[in-house]
């Protein structure tokens, strides 16, 4: 795993294909989360992946006689939140800034700053774009 020394990492569920999973400088990756690097993450920095969310890079194809499977790379950009248990699919790309609200299902990508809850996760509001945080080691919320 490439894994930028001033990430913070709480704890693993499920950790699969470290060696296609990059992690940036200041991202957070909560209690609990699985992270199914078959297909390659990328987060950036700042990130927030809040505890028990899934990143599933690789999932079965409901439409295939073989029950074969299907996927892509999921990208996470710099100073999104990945809130409480929620999921994002294969091929998705979570956009600078963007939320993703708890227990919601991302199949599309999301647009830089926009939050979206539900599943499937929908736009429901816009995120200020002037972010200045930096989350280079625990801060004391995570704490």
């Amino acid at each position: 795993m490439k894994l930028d020394p001033k990430a913070t990492v709480y704890g693993w569920r499920d950790i699969r294909r470290p060696d296609q999973i990059e992690i940036g400088r200041g991202a957070v990756i909560g209690f609990w989360a699985t992270l199914d690097g078959r297909r390659g993450i990328k987060i950036g920095p700042d990130v927030n992946i809040s505890s028990e969310a899934a990143l599933m890079t690789l999932q079965h194809d409901p439409g295939a006689p073989d029950f074969g499977t299907r996927g892509g790379p999921i990208v996470i950009e710099e100073r999104a939140w990945i809130s409480f248990r929620a999921t994002i699919l294969p091929g998705v790309t979570v956009g600078r800034g963007a939320v993703v609200a708890a227990n919601a299902t991302v199949t599309k990508d999301v647009e830089p700053f926009t939050i979206v809850a539900g599943t499937p996760a929908k736009a429901i509001a816009r995120r200020p774009e002037a972010l200045e945080y930096h989350l280079d080691g625990p801060a004391p919320w995570f704490v």
